[in-house]
C-alpha cells in the first residue's frame, strides 16, 4: 500500500516537492494544503486542494513546505493530531530547541517528525560526520553558493517595508559568507530602515549583510546554489587526510527531495523526532533493504 503524503504549502518547494512525490514509487499524493486559495492547480489536476488537512481524510504524513518561522506551530498541529511531519526548517542555532517541541508532540500523538530536512542543514550534515568519522581530528569548512538562498530571502521579504526581495550567498572561503539582499521597496519605505531591520534579523546578523535597493528583480532571479565542503584531519595518527564534497544544483527542487526521500524514513523510525543525522541512510530509500544493500554495498 503507498504512502499517502499531503503537501503544505504550494511555492518553490511545494511544486517540486509534489513532482518528487508524483515520482517516488511507493507514496500517493493525497492533495495539496494552500491557506490562501482552494482553487484547482492546473498541472496537478487529479489532486484535491484544501485549505486544511484534515479535509484531505486520511494523510500519513506532511511534507510542510512552509516558510521555517511557521514550522512549529502547523508541525505540532499535525503531530497531536497522529499525522507525521517532515520539514525543512533551516534556523540552524533553534534545531535543537525546535527538535525538544517537536518530539513531545510527536510522541503525543504517536507519530513521528523529521526536521530540517533539507540540503543543508539535512544531507550536508551527514557529509560533515563522515568526514569527522574518517579524521577524527581536524577542521572542516562548509562554503555555500553562490546562489540564492529560499530562507534568507523568504525573512528578508518579512521585513517591514520590503516588497520584495532575493537574498545571495557568496562564498568568502573557510566557511565565511556574505549576504548580498536585493529589496524592492514597499511604497514610502525608507531604504536606511529597511536595512537596518534585515541586518539585525537572527537569518543576517551573524554575517556580512548589503542591502541593495532595486527595481527589477526578476532580472536577478536564479534559484541555482551550491556547497563546497572540506575536511582536513587525522585518521588515528596519519595527519594530511582530505575531503573535498561539492555540487552544484537547483535549490528547491533539491529541498524538497531530501524531505520526500526523509517522509519515507519517518514512517520507518519509532515515535520521536529525528534530525536526518540520526536517520539510517537506507531509510531514505524506496524498496527491499536487502535489494538496497546487494546494489550499494
Amino acid at each position: 500500500m503507498k504512502t499517502k503524503v499531503a503537501v503544505v504549502g504550494y511555492g518553490n518547494v511545494g511544486r517540486y516537492a509534489a513532482q518528487a512525490v508524483l515520482t517516488a514509487p511507493d507514496m500517493e499524493l493525497c492533495g495539496i494544503v494552500r491557506s490562501s486559495s482552494s482553487a484547482d492547480i492546473a498541472e496537478l489536476p487529479a489532486a484535491p486542494v484544501v485549505k486544511a488537512i484534515e479535509e484531505l481524510g486520511k494523510v500519513d504524513i506532511a511534507v510542510l513546505c512552509l516558510p521555517s518561522r511557521r514550522v512549529q506551530d502547523y508541525a505540532v498541529s499535525c503531530l497531536e493530531k497522529g499525522i507525521n511531519t517532515v520539514d525543512s526548517f533551516d534556523i540552524h542555532s533553534d534545531i535543537f530547541k525546535l527538535k525538544s517541541i517537536l518530539d513531545k508532540a510527536a510522541k503525543q500523538g504517536n507519530a513521528r517528525a523529521i526536521l530540517s530536512a533539507g540540503w543543508d542543514p539535512g544531507t550536508d550534515s551527514v557529509i560533515r560526520a563522515l568526514f569527522e568519522a574518517c579524521a577524527p581530528k581536524g577542521i572542516s569548512y562548509t562554503n555555500f553558493g553562490p546562489g540564492m538562498s529560499m530562507g534568507h530571502s523568504v525573512a528578508a521579504r518579512a521585513i517591514t517595508g520590503v516588497e520584495n526581495a532575493i537574498s545571495m550567498t557568496m562564498p568568502a572561503g573557510a566557511g565565511v559568507h556574505r549576504r548580498m539582499v536585493y529589496v524592492k521597496l514597499a511604497a514610502g519605505a525608507n531604504i536606511e530602515e529597511v536595512s537596518a531591520a534585515i541586518k539585525a534579523d537572527p537569518y543576517f546578523s551573524k554575517d556580512e549583510t548589503s542591502v541593495i535597493q532595486t527595481d527589477n528583480l526578476d532580472a536577478l532571479l536564479d534559484v541555482g546554489h551550491g556547497v563546497n565542503m572540506e575536511r582536513n584531519g587525522t585518521s588515528g595518527l596519519t595527519s594530511n587526510q582530505n575531503f573535498h564534497f561539492s555540487m552544484r544544483i537547483n535549490n528547491p527542487a533539491l529541498t524538497s527531495q531530501v524531505m520526500v526521500s526523509a517522509a519515507r524514513a519517518a514512517l520507518r523510525q519509532a515515535p520521536g523526532a529525528y534530525t536526518i543525522i540520526e536517520l539510517p541512510v537506507i531509510d531514505l530509500l524506496p524498496g527491499e533493504r536487502e535489494d538496497i544493500i546487494h546494489r550499494l554495498v
